[in-house]
């Protein structure tokens, strides 16, 4: 047994995770190396090693003949019978090559053999490992700046995270952990090259299936998301289990949950309204917090006319109309806000008061087909009443 070699095989596959099979083959590869370089051929050249035991040996295939031509390839018939009095001419005889006969040059060539074949696996190997986690998030460690760009060190390779995937105004200290998400991994010469993000809008959804249990376990999914980075994030949530409240599974105890999300993206604002097939109940959530009092949506189109209590519309369009243009990508919708005012000087809706002057939820019905919204009926009672 060579316990030398199968100590060192060992150690590399334990620190390097390679496979002693492959640190096997790459000791065949160089051997028969080191006997092309020594002999000037290597076709006849055989390595058998035994992976149990890490015993090898290397011979060399030779045809029997009367008369050598090339001793590389050849044997004469005299040589063949001192090794086995059964040879005869034409049969193929082995013949062992001791490795310690080799010169300096051919055992330098040999051992630059395995050294290569240790670095690809090594590369093989952090690219297949990370290459797992393109689409997901990761935890890094801010090195240094260059330029513009950031180095992150992953553990046992560094990303980089470039300017335009950084959130405007967002700056990190040396040693400082991030959570990043992994765009791309690419396999080159040097290793794999990781590229990551801070501004992707998968980034808040793998954070909420790290934080949330349900969205983890499916109960809970996170059917559209639309992000400006920095600044807010809107989510639409839809629950499978009846019993299990979305919005509420997201924000957790006292706002936990979602806290712990805002925290991790430096103070970042998360609406979390609820996902619903009608679009414009959809529409009406994401408009959220502004109260919206009708929405007209036309799914073939993929518009809708929204209008909103006067005093409303500035929150519903948002500062810069980020409300808005947020709630028109997690949507899908283009979508138009009118205030009451607007709406009923343009003739869009016919608007029906109750007794305090405001129109009610109950008021308004939503014809997702014609898109128009009507004035419900009124019992005769409710018309003596009025009189």
């Amino acid at each position: 047994m060579n316990t030398e070699l199968m100590e060192a095989l060992n150690i590399l596959e334990k620190e390097k995770n390679i496979s002693k099979e492959v640190l096997l083959e790459a000791i065949e590869q160089s051997l028969i190396q080191a006997c092309k370089n020594h002999f000037g051929k290597a076709d006849n050249v055989r390595v058998s090693i035994n992976p149990d035991t890490c015993d090898f040996s290397v011979y060399a295939e030779k045809t029997v003949v009367e008369e050598v031509e090339d001793p590389v390839l050849e044997i004469s018939l005299t040589n063949a019978r001192l090794m086995d009095t059964k040879y005869v001419v034409g049969d193929t005889v082995r013949v062992p090559i001791q490795s310690k006969q080799f010169g300096r040059i051919a055992t330098q060539n040999a051992k630059n053999v395995i050294l290569q074949k240790i670095r690809e696996e090594e590369r093989k190997v952090l690219y297949d490992e990370y290459f797992q986690k393109e689409r997901d998030i990761v935890t890094g460690v801010v090195q240094r700046y260059l330029g513009r760009n950031v180095s992150i060190n992953l553990g046992k390779v560094d990303a980089v995270l470039n300017e335009n995937e950084q959130v405007k105004g967002e700056t990190f200290k040396p040693t400082e952990r991030i959570k990043l998400y992994v765009l791309e991994v690419k396999d080159t010469p040097k290793g794999p090259k990781i590229l990551v993000s801070r501004t992707h809008p998968e980034l808040v959804k793998r954070l909420f299936e790290s934080e949330v249990t349900e969205v983890r376990d499916g109960i809970v999914e996170i059917r559209s998301i639309a992000r400006e980075a920095g600044s807010r994030t809107k989510i639409a949530v839809w629950s499978n289990d009846p019993d299990v409240d979305a919005v509420g599974a997201c924000v957790g105890m006292n706002g936990a949950r979602v806290n712990a999300i805002v925290s991790e993206l430096r103070g970042e604002k998360i609406d979390i309204i609820n996902w619903d097939e009608n679009p414009a109940l959809l529409i009406e959530n994401a408009l959220s917090p502004a109260k919206v009092i009708s929405v007209m949506a036309d799914p073939d189109e993929k518009t809708a006319l929204v209008i909103v209590p006067d005093y409303q519309l500035s929150l519903a369009i948002g500062k810069e109309g980020q409300n808005a243009r947020l709630a028109a990508r997690l949507t899908g919708f283009k979508i138009d806000i009118k205030s009451e005012t607007q709406a009923r000087e343009a003739g869009d809706f016919d608007y029906y008061q109750d007794e305090d002057g405001y129109e009610d939820e109950e008021d308004i019905l939503i014809d997702e087909e014609a898109g128009e919204s009507e004035e419900p009926e009124v019992s005769e009672e409710e018309e003596n009443e009025e009189e």
